[in-house]
């Protein structure tokens, strides 16, 4: 019989490094260098002398925001990692090691439209403006997270990105591309 003895060590009694079932602390590490990067980036911008809230107050949100996210994840995970369970081995063969077995999936498929549609939305938002760019990169996200409802999709993106276009335009007084919406390329 295999398992984890009481006082924590593996089978047998060996004892198991500190990243035995922490291998998640990837996508907090991860989190953790982007707002630190939004952080920075955002203390290096010169603004002048602009007005509340400013080119920096976003970054320094998201970035804030980030921060406490990877500290939370972290924190989850090395309070209850997931370990790798063991499985036996089979009745007669040869084997006396146990095989592992991890948990592996990727969406290849998934990734692919999260990926173009941000490709397409770097490469048409000169031409096509923040709005039509934006709702392009929402509905590419939708689909690849499993959103099968397109003309649903199509009004959200829509909605989202003209609210997030008026409220950097006239809120923050930021210009964002207008593209064909706005009469020009």
């Amino acid at each position: 019989m295999t398992g984890v003895d009481s006082t924590g060590n593996g089978p047998a009694g060996k004892q198991q490094s500190f990243w035995h079932g922490r291998s998640a602390l990837l996508m907090p590490a991860i989190l953790a260098a982007f707002s630190l990067f939004l952080l920075i980036g955002s203390a290096l911008l010169d603004a002048g002398s602009t007005d509340f809230p400013g080119p920096r107050f976003f970054p320094v949100i998201l970035g804030s925001v980030g921060l406490l996210l990877a500290v939370l994840l972290a924190l989850g995970v090395l309070r209850t990692p997931e370990p790798v369970a063991e499985a036996d081995t089979a009745p007669g063969t040869a084997s006396e090691t146990p095989q592992r077995t991890y948990r592996t999936h990727s969406d290849f498929v998934a990734l692919a439209w999260v990926a173009g549609g941000f490709l397409a939305f770097a490469l048409l938002l000169p031409w096509a403006g923040w709005i039509l760019a934006g709702a392009l990169l929402f509905w590419c996200t939708a689909h690849g997270f499993g959103s099968r409802r397109p003309v649903f999709d199509i009004l959200i993106a829509l909605f989202l990105s003209s609210v997030v276009y008026l409220i950097f335009s006239t809120g923050l007084g930021l210009i964002l591309p207008s593209g064909i919406l706005g009469g020009g390329f």
